[in-house]
């Protein structure tokens, strides 16, 4: 991907993002997260040239590897995939700014600890899997606020900073919207307890998550392409 085409591509979401987010409020603000996970360490770098500076991947070896290539640059890493315990130790070290993807207490718990042992800690989104989908992982949107208090009272090694969840997975839009608002309504009961990030929206459906008050978007294919 060469520099004009990171511009253009960067340009055309931040218009978008403007614009959704502004239909909600002037005071809404919105951070793009874009998501390298099919893309090379040339490609972060080009977009980081544009302007862009977070990105999330999905794989704790390829975060890892990114993160050497790219050591120079002042960037700022999440990690929003599937969190294997054996992965726990290597993504500690990496250090990531967020951890999105916390998706069950028996996780929380075990991150926990290894945090412990560091001497570390952890920002961390509780992962919702709103849409009640058996493709994908999350407490259970009745479970969420017990978990996500049950994590501050037991797990003082991770700092909660709110909720992620992805989208239903399906064309019908009303149905996707549901399970935003299902997220968003979710994080604003928990805003008492510091909840500062409702994360979701992707490439396919970002502008309808920043209506239903989503206030950081994960994007991969229109950056990236």
């Amino acid at each position: 991907m060469d520099k004009t085409k990171a511009v253009e591509n960067l340009d055309k979401v931040i218009s978008k993002v403007e614009a959704a987010r502004l239909r909600v409020s002037e005071h809404h603000i919105v951070k793009i997260i874009g998501i390298s996970k099919y893309s090379t360490s040339e490609d972060v770098a080009t977009l980081y040239s544009a302007g862009q500076r977070a990105f999330g991947e999905n794989k704790v070896q390829d975060l890892k590897q990114k993160s050497i290539d790219l050591e120079e640059l002042p960037l700022e890493w999440h990690f929003v995939g599937r969190l294997q315990k054996n992965k726990i130790n290597n993504l500690i070290d990496l250090n990531p700014t967020l951890m999105q993807s916390l998706d069950s207490f028996e996780l929380a718990q075990e991150l926990d600890k290894k945090l412990e042992a560091k001497n570390k800690k952890m920002s961390c989104l509780l992962q919702i899997n709103s849409a009640k989908e058996d493709s994908k992982t999350g407490v259970m949107p009745e479970e969420a606020i017990e978990v996500y208090k049950k994590i501050l009272e037991e797990c003082p090694n991770i700092k909660l900073k709110g909720v992620m969840s992805i989208g239903a997975h399906v064309d019908d839009r009303n149905i996707i919207k549901d399970s935003f608002m299902t997220t968003k309504n979710i994080f604003d009961e928990l805003k008492i307890y510091g909840a500062k990030y409702c994360s979701m929206g992707m490439s396919s459906d970002f502008e309808l998550a920043i209506a239903c008050g989503s206030n950081m978007i994960r994007v991969g294919s229109t950056l990236f392409k």
